[in-house]
């Protein structure tokens, strides 16, 4: 990306025109993408906060589309998102989102901008466990003691984290 101060950023350059295979289209790339963001879910109740994205400035192959929707309806990931409106020269032949929004190109800085601002104001919180339906059935009724959602919200997270 190039800055220019009357345009925002201008993107340049087309990904097939590289010898290689450049970053989200490399299937390494994306494993190793996806591997750090479970280390970081998983590293400790302090980092079931933290939102993380996986920027780029290409698509994602096919074989990706249904697993970065998959990421990020589990929480793994909050989004692969391509920086690049255009990362190719010729007609658009490439994906620009999947269906949940699991990867998403940015049309410009201005769109990019308010993603990144509603992510940041979002207040979300990741949760995983493996548990038996009767005992979430049980956390369930023990959080649904509370008066506020939130309240019942937090004795859910606390509870599920024992």
């Amino acid at each position: 990306m190039k800055s220019n101060s009357r345009e925002g950023y201008i993107c340049k350059g087309d990904y097939k025109t590289h010898e290689g295979n450049p970053g989200l289209l490399r299937s390494d790339s994306m494993l190793k993408a996806i591997g750090k963001s479970i280390n970081i879910r998983v590293s400790s109740f302090k980092a079931s906060s933290i939102p993380i994205i996986i920027m780029g400035n290409t698509p994602i192959t096919d074989n990706y589309y249904y697993k970065a929707d998959h990421l990020k309806k589990a929480g793994i990931i909050q989004g692969f998102w391509s920086v690049n409106p255009h990362p190719l020269d010729g007609a658009l032949e490439c994906i620009i989102e999947s269906e949940k929004d699991g990867f998403y190109t940015f049309q410009s800085f201005e769109e990019f901008k308010t993603w990144l601002n509603l992510l940041l104001k979002e207040k979300l919180n990741f949760f995983s466990s493996m548990k038996t339906k009767a005992e979430l059935g049980e956390l369930i009724e023990i959080s649904n003691m509370e008066e506020t959602y939130e309240k019942k919200a937090e004795v859910f997270l606390d509870l599920i984290r024992r």
